[in-house]
């Protein structure tokens, strides 16, 4: 699916939506968020009116359709009433580095991104999203949380943070770059302009490579002007939904991440309003689109390399990409000194890799 067989005017719903938003909540501009006092959204009380909450998104429309949407309309259906979401996309209502003020102050109620993007500011939040190598293959993030501590020390981190509840996390696709002209060896990566995550962006520049920060709609004309060279910010799988390999040439199958690690947030204040069953149906609803993404980037990964015929694919030799991915270990070093809860993370990280290496195939293969 293509951001090109979209309607021309796709914008006006969003600014439409936006233009009300601004008149119910009452905010001013989006550089005003922190100035502003908000309305609570309408809570389920003494009347039949249902639970509203606003939720917003990392993903554009196109991506959103698979990542969240499905499992929002679930929601909303098995809720029978007494609660509905209003979903939102990129930037929509709150630009993305903006949305974890915007949460914490109730002017919006929930978020699903990475930390890294919405400047979370906890300690780990430089481990969400694309932290380099930390992961092989998208079941890595869900057993790092689950069963080596993550989930843990993710919610011991945001319970040191006021009127957020953070949720849960789940995988999503692995990062390659999608570029303009070929990358074949290291050299190439040196000077190239690429959208790309705030700490894989930190990493990337070791290399020689410019992150450029944008707004998501941004982003597929930015590549037909020149403005970037390249996109580190997905696999083939959103390449492809999302319009960018119409306005890209090349696919580079070297990845410096196997998966995406996204969460779910929430005011606190909205969270604890809830009843148990509708706490209890939002996190199968989490788990539903977790599952969901499991499959679809599996399968998306695989199709369109093979099948896609928009983009050619090319490859840094293994033992050149080596390279880099010895960097990472460097600069996991450099994250561990910054506070004790990331060498914690850290030694994680490293304990996980070493017993993925030593079970040999299919964990990983030397």
């Amino acid at each position: 699916m293509s951001n090109n067989n979209k309607p021309k005017d796709q914008k006006r719903p969003m600014d439409n939506n936006r233009r009300h938003f601004l008149k119910t909540a009452g905010y001013a501009t989006a550089a005003g968020v922190g100035a502003a006092t908000f309305p609570a959204p309408y809570v389920h009380a003494q009347s039949n009116e249902p639970i509203r909450w606003r939720l917003q998104t990392y993903a554009g429309p196109s991506l959103a359709e698979h990542v969240i949407k499905p499992s929002i309309d679930a929601f909303n259906k098995a809720a029978n009433g007494e609660m509905e979401i209003e979903l939102y996309y990129s930037d929509q209502l709150v630009p993305t580095s903006e949305l974890f003020r915007a949460m914490q102050r109730g002017t919006i109620d929930a978020v699903q991104s990475d930390d890294d993007s919405i400047n979370a500011p906890v300690d780990v939040s430089v481990f969400g999203g694309y932290f380099p190598f930390a992961s092989r293959y998208s079941l890595d993030v869900p057993t790092l949380f689950h069963h080596y501590g993550l989930k843990e020390i993710w919610e011991e981190a945001y319970g040191e943070v006021d009127n957020v509840t953070w949720l849960g996390s789940g995988s999503w696709d692995p990062c390659n770059f999608v570029t303009r002209d070929p990358i074949r060896s290291i050299e190439d990566l040196d000077g190239q302009r690429v959208f790309t995550f705030p700490t894989a962006g930190r990493f990337l520049e070791r290399f020689g490579v410019v992150p450029v920060t944008l707004p998501w709609e941004d982003i597929e004309v930015a590549m037909q002007t020149g403005e970037l060279d390249g996109i580190a910010w997905a696999g083939i799988t959103e390449a492809y939904t999302v319009g960018w390999a119409d306005v890209s040439n090349y696919y580079l199958t070297n990845n410096i991440s196997g998966a995406w690690s996204g969460s779910y947030f929430a005011n606190t204040e909205r969270w604890e309003e809830l009843p148990e069953h509708l706490k209890t149906l939002f996190k199968l609803c989490m788990d539903s689109s977790h599952y969901y993404r499991q499959h679809w980037y599996w399968w998306g990964e695989a199709h369109y390399r093979t099948t896609g015929g928009k983009l050619e694919l090319t490859s840094i030799p293994e033992e050149e990409w080596q390279t880099i991915e010895d960097e990472a270990l460097s600069f996991w070093d450099e994250i561990a000194e910054e506070s004790e809860r990331s060498a914690k993370l850290v030694q994680i990280l490293k304990d996980y890799r070493q017993t993925m290496q030593d079970a040999g195939p299919p964990y990983r293969y030397s």
